[in-house]
């Protein structure tokens, strides 16, 4: 028997969609992930998970569009059962947290960073940047 190091964290679930930067897939994002987290029977809060993607979503939708691109949407239940967001788009720019948002906008953020254990921004080396967010999956 051979001894194979592990990998620093093994996922215990994975997916992954693409949708259209249109604002109809703020909705079907949300759709999809109270779907994907019921049938994983996710301990965390499947309410917070999904208004943390549609916040994230309906902000790459709004600030992240460039034709001919869609907006990416990741999934991942890693080992301590906590549930790992990306929303990826193609621009570059980072968002911007508002402590104090101006009119109807500007709160998604704010919003996520409430709800999420943490909250990150990358750029990616193809194109464009992802936020992540980690919420507890109820086992901490």
């Amino acid at each position: 028997m051979y001894d194979h190091p592990q990998p620093p964290t093994l996922l215990t679930h994975e997916w992954s969609m693409g949708y259209p930067m249109t604002s109809r897939s703020v909705g079907l994002a949300r759709l999809h992930v109270r779907r994907r987290l019921m049938m994983w029977a996710w301990a965390g809060d499947v309410d917070d998970a999904v208004l943390v993607v549609s916040e994230l979503v309906a902000n790459a939708v709004r600030h992240g569009r460039l034709p001919g691109h869609e907006v990416w949407l990741r999934l991942a239940v890693p080992e301590d059962g906590a549930l790992v967001v990306d929303v990826s788009d193609p621009v570059r720019a980072f968002p911007e947290v508002r402590e104090a948002p101006e009119g109807e906008g500007g709160r998604g953020l704010l919003v996520v960073a409430g709800l999420a254990a943490e909250l990150e921004w990358f750029l990616r080396a193809d194109v464009g940047k992802t936020v992540r967010a980690r919420l507890g999956g109820g086992q901490e």
